[in-house]
């Protein structure tokens, strides 16, 4: 089964680059034959090769061999990713996946702040652990500290 996710992610992902299979053997180094038979699923590529087309497409080696398509879906680019499916229940809430909560450390309790754009063409809805804004707050007052402090040499005059 997992053979099968392999070979149906190395076609598509080749596919969606635009890139002959000649073009993408020859950037891995292997032949379009050996190539040929990885996408189908008659060989499987070793580890190492399996790391080179990951670097190739711009995915994660585990989405590479585990990334299971839907309607024509590929592999998501290397540090993203497609959780799923929420739905809005009657009073707003939303159940964020497992997956995503355990990539996130979310945990019950756990603050996120809700973004939006409303441009026409990108408008959308983000969920933002709340600590990055506390974190960027912390910086910004370091900051702001070591300007107003004296430096040593200005000690010094």
């Amino acid at each position: 089964m997992e053979q099968n996710h392999l070979a149906k992610n190395l076609s598509a992902l080749r596919r969606a680059a635009g890139m002959s299979q000649e073009k993408a053997a020859e950037a891995v180094g292997v032949t379009r034959q050996a190539l040929s038979k990885w996408e189908t699923g008659e060989t499987t590529p070793d580890v190492l090769h399996s790391d080179k087309l990951a670097e190739l497409y711009g995915v994660s080696l585990d989405d590479l061999l585990h990334y299971e398509q839907h309607a024509g879906t590929v592999p998501p680019p290397r540090g993203k990713h497609v959780f799923g499916v929420a739905q809005l229940g009657e009073r707003g809430q939303i159940v964020i996946p497992k997956r995503a909560r355990e990539i996130f450390g979310l945990e019950r309790g756990s603050t996120l702040v809700v973004l939006g754009d409303t441009n026409p063409g990108t408008a959308g809805i983000a969920l933002v652990p709340a600590q990055f804004f506390t974190n960027l707050l912390d910086l910004a007052a370091q900051a702001q500290r070591a300007e107003e402090e004296p430096g040593e040499e200005a000690a010094e005059v």
